[in-house]
């Protein structure tokens, strides 16, 4: 996952990838609820656990790009 997530980060701008070691940061454990790895974390809005295929990865950071609606005021 982290070698994808990383050249999917090569290819756009608009993407970045940081990968992190857990034990050396188990706060962020906590915070993630890390079970198992890998955990893919997206915008804050989705959670991957385990290996997924490029194709699926890709449909989940485009998901996770998207604004949400406007609502009217």
């Amino acid at each position: 996952m982290a070698r994808l997530a990383h050249k999917m980060a090569l290819e756009s701008p608009r993407i970045r990838a940081d990968v992190i070691e857990i034990t050396e940061f188990p706060h962020l454990a906590q915070r993630y609820a890390v079970r198992a790895v890998p955990k893919t974390v997206v915008n804050e809005k989705i959670q991957l656990s385990g290996a997924q295929p490029e194709a699926q990865f890709l449909q989940y950071i485009l998901q996770a790009g998207r604004k949400p609606p406007k609502t009217g005021a």
